[in-house]
């Protein structure tokens, strides 16, 4: 029977698990009211580039970024979202190609990829063998398993299977490091599904003080550093 520190721990991060949960109810909610209001984000009032792509995690749609994409338009960039990724149950290679036929189909260039979970594995991905045209200018990854989840090989699903640490695709990422220094990889300092973390070799490693998978989304410090690594003011 837990005591003391452990048990206070304990209960702590079971309220943690609570409210980030709560928020994922929340995001798919306003997901199934909110269906076909992206298109606002396509028109800010003042432009100022770059263009911002946004990239949800698995099982998950683009209203999961609603709030960076509210914070990214009120500073006048247009956010694009990828319909055709729909819940991102489709393995990374496809999603990859799905973003680098989004750029081309629009011409969009020198974009930043804003992208939360898989996401980022998607934006990396894309970066490395998608982008022959250097459409993609650098991604800010929100976190990302980049070294996958020793959880998700006790999962029966084959989209959360992918984030096992020994997937593929997963090792073939780790391998190349160049790219990692046009990534800014932000991070909870207590992660229920990443327990190895988000940080990147070579990228520009951010830890945020909200805990939580999901409502680290919510975080305002994610959201001066999504602003200042679209404006190309990140630290390293």
């Amino acid at each position: 029977m837990p005591t003391g520190p452990v048990l206070s721990r304990v209960v702590r991060r079971a309220w943690w698990r609570v409210r980030d949960y709560a928020y994922v109810l929340h995001r798919q909610l306003d997901g199934l009211l909110h269906r076909g209001d992206a298109e606002v984000y396509l028109a800010p009032r003042q432009r100022v580039a770059p263009d911002v792509v946004l990239v949800p995690g698995v099982y998950e749609s683009w209203q999961f970024l609603r709030p960076l994409a509210e914070a990214l338009h009120r500073a006048g960039h247009v956010v694009h979202v990828l319909p055709g990724l729909g819940y991102n149950r489709k393995p990374v290679p496809a999603g990859a190609a799905l973003l680098a036929r989004h750029l081309a189909q629009h011409d969009l260039r020198d974009v930043v990829v804003v992208a939360h979970s898989k996401g980022g594995l998607i934006g990396k991905l894309a970066m490395l063998r998608e982008d022959p045209q250097g459409r993609i200018r650098s991604m800010v990854a929100i976190s990302t398993p980049f070294a996958g989840s020793v959880y998700a090989r006790w999962v029966p699903l084959a989209a959360v299977r992918a984030f096992v640490p020994t997937d593929a695709t997963l090792a073939a990422l780790a391998a190349e490091l160049d790219v990692n220094q046009r990534i800014t990889s932000a991070f909870s300092r207590w992660d229920p599904h990443i327990p190895g973390g988000s940080r990147l070799d070579g990228a520009v490693n951010i830890e945020l003080r909200t805990p939580g998978h999901f409502r680290v989304l919510l975080d305002d410090e994610l959201e001066r550093v999504v602003l200042d690594a679209v404006r190309g003011q990140e630290g390293r």
